[in-house]
């Protein structure tokens, strides 16, 4: 596998691709483990339950792992955004409600 070498390792004269195999695709395995299309999408309802168990923060190895195969980034970021502005929003309604006279 020839990799890219960052500028630190091309200004080395020792540097080669081999050396930062190990380095540079290990972080790439998820991604590429999301993106992969033999793997089914998770539908709305798996998202927003993903979400919402890590806003809690209880979440169990084998669920993020079975989430992290099926979500993608962009259902990860567009049902936090959601779930975020659904909690705001029942924050001020709850305060509005607990002010009132």
């Amino acid at each position: 596998m020839n990799l890219p070498l960052t500028s630190r390792q091309a200004a080395s004269p020792t540097a080669s691709a081999s050396a930062t195999d190990s380095i540079v695709a290990a972080p790439l395995a998820p991604v590429a483990v999301a993106l992969n299309p033999a793997v089914p999408r998770a539908s709305a309802v798996q998202v927003g339950r993903a979400v919402f168990w890590s806003f809690i923060g209880i979440r169990q190895r084998a669920g993020h792992e079975h989430d992290v195969a099926r979500i993608t980034p962009v259902q990860a970021i567009v049902a936090g955004l959601i779930g975020a502005a659904l909690f705001v929003t029942s924050l001020i309604v709850l305060v509005k409600i607990l002010t009132a006279k």
